[in-house]
């Protein structure tokens, strides 16, 4: 059974909707929109991917065609549910090639909630259900856009506090303070690829080496954006037992004795492995170092461990004071938390540092399942809805209106409300705003047409989206 075969990647019952939609019907034009959530902007991208790998060119064959038909007839316990006629007039008619356009705002990009990202509408009459039956696939986007979004915010805080307290010309190294830990903690491969890829549009840091990869295949670039350094785990280090730690320690900086390393020191008591075997022992042979000692804490409360830590790698190495009257520890000691990082974590503990007078140049973090899982479809509510149609000839205006009981009984419109019409998505005032196709006619639809049966008509580089997605300082 080919795992991609495309006509059985929908909701179940969508397979009924050819017989749903109203008798007349010939188009079906529906769009995808972040209806608001936990940011204010979302970042799209992802949808070059699920072209290429799942509608370019010939999306279906007859053997597809012909492994399906059973398998529906089963799930549904009936043979007129799923009609194979119509997916074979695909394949006769357009040789398997989709008959759909689907614009959409360039990768990269983030853009204002509840505004129109992408539209897809049938470009064949008889295709009329095709549009929303890839739907199930193409809201899939939702998940790198999400991690996108995620990580562009994290940048903005990050961002901030290197511009409140960092010494001048160190926000050069912004891109490698947030770095992806998530492979291991993704739901599959493909997560991995299509989260750990968001992730490098904002940030180099990453040991996803797979997303380098997944950016290479999908996104036009010989580029490998993911930057990662040598660093022990506990396996390690644990290895000649408590007493054996130091000796561990000590075997680590002998084979790294330059550049950037990285080591667990909490196996034991990372209090102890800062003052007494770092700050002591191994202290001279650090600052001697051409290269950086990164110590990792992996346990307790964020906050109030980097505080204790901080605090015992001042007194033993020393510190300076930069311009802006925050300490920084010598160039060749920094620390990185990995452990308990997500994005109220981080602004709490850059929060602490500040207070403490503590440069946000100190530290570097690795954010693991947080960042490429711990979200979902609602953190941005996205959803894709129909909002326009054509039947028997004469143009309809689709919309959706809810009413709805709040917490308190009180009935009110739902946020759910959905756009009605054909959507043009413009640059109003510094802002992004959407629109009907007549409204602004002097503006340019940011919209893109990207794809139109079966051919991708306009492609992105991982550098424009990288481009795309950059924060501008007035933006923090």
């Amino acid at each position: 059974m080919s795992t991609n075969n495309l006509i059985l990647l929908a909701d179940a019952y969508k397979y009924s909707h050819h017989k749903l939609y109203y008798p007349g019907t010939q188009k079906v034009y529906s769009y995808l929109e972040s209806r608001g959530g936990k940011f204010d902007n979302t970042v799209f991208y992802g949808l070059q991917y699920f072209l290429k790998n799942f509608l370019e060119g010939q999306a279906f064959t007859q053997a597809d065609l012909d492994e399906a038909e059973p398998i529906l007839n089963a799930v549904f316990g009936r043979n007129d549910v799923f009609n194979k006629s119509k997916f074979q007039y695909i394949l006769d008619k357009h040789n398997g090639r989709l008959p759909v356009q689907i614009k959409a705002v360039p990768e990269g990009k983030a853009i204002p909630v509840k505004n129109v990202l992408m539209t897809i509408e049938n470009t064949d009459p008889e295709c009329y259900w095709l549009p929303n039956f890839l739907e199930t696939l193409l809201m899939q986007i939702w998940y790198p856009s999400t991690v996108a979004t995620l990580s562009r915010e994290i940048k903005k805080v990050i961002s901030q506090y290197y511009e409140e307290t960092a010494s001048a010309g160190t926000e050069a190294g912004i891109p490698l303070v947030l770095n992806d830990f998530g492979f291991r903690g993704a739901s599959s491969i493909e997560s991995a690829g299509l989260g750990g890829s968001a992730h490098l549009i904002n940030f180099d840091g990453s040991d996803t080496i797979y997303a380098s990869l997944f950016a290479q295949k999908y996104y036009k670039t010989k580029q490998v954006f993911g930057k990662s350094i040598p660093a022990t785990e506990h396996s390690i280090v644990t290895l000649l037992g408590e007493k054996g730690e130091k000796e561990v320690f000590q075997h680590v900086l002998e084979e790294f004795p330059s550049g950037v390393v990285a080591c667990v020191s909490d196996s034991y008591d990372i209090f102890r492995a800062c003052k007494e075997y770092w700050g002591t022992e191994f202290k001279d042979r650090i600052l001697e170092r051409s290269g950086m000692l990164v110590i990792r804490p992996d346990s307790g409360d964020p906050v109030q461990t980097l505080l204790k830590v901080f605090e015992i790698l001042f007194q033993q190495f020393g510190f300076t004071q930069n311009e802006k009257g925050y300490k920084v520890l010598p160039p060749q000691v920094r620390v990185i938390q990995g452990d308990g990082v997500n994005y109220e974590a981080i602004q709490e503990i850059y929060t602490a540092l500040k207070q403490q007078k503590i440069s946000a140049e100190n530290l570097v973090l690795g954010m693991g399942g947080a960042l490429l899982q711990k979200l979902d479809r609602d953190t941005q509510k996205y959803a894709l809805k129909c909002s326009y149609a054509e039947i028997n000839g004469k143009p309809v205006l689709v919309q959706k209106r809810p009413k709805e009981l709040n917490s308190k009984g009180e009935l009110i419109e739902s946020f759910k409300t959905s756009k009605a019409g054909k959507l043009k998505l413009v640059q109003l005032n510094n802002s992004y705003q959407t629109v009907s196709p007549n409204e602004y006619p002097q503006i340019s639809d940011e919209l893109i047409t990207v794809f139109e049966n079966g051919k991708i008509l306009k492609e992105y580089s991982f550098e424009e989206i990288r481009e795309n997605a950059a924060i501008e300082t007035e933006m923090l």
